[in-house]
């Protein structure tokens, strides 16, 4: 069996997990409309994203479904 050959102390031991902490998501500004909106995803007001409109297609479904 595997035994320590001397104790950890409380600070090498607390040093592993002082790194775990959160990080706050990154917010950008849409190029078309201007809200902020997550980065690397489709905006949810206008649909753009990459240059391309990618969410029409629920849009044009809402307008026929009226």
């Amino acid at each position: 069996m595997a035994v320590p050959k001397s104790r950890t102390s409380k600070a090498r031991k607390h040093s592993r997990f002082a790194n775990w902490k959160i990080s706050t998501p990154a917010i950008v500004e849409c190029p078309r409309c201007h809200e902020p909106k997550l980065a690397h995803r489709a905006c949810k007001k206008c649909g753009y994203y990459d240059g391309k409109d990618v969410l029409a297609l629920e849009k044009e479904e809402k307008k026929q479904a009226k």
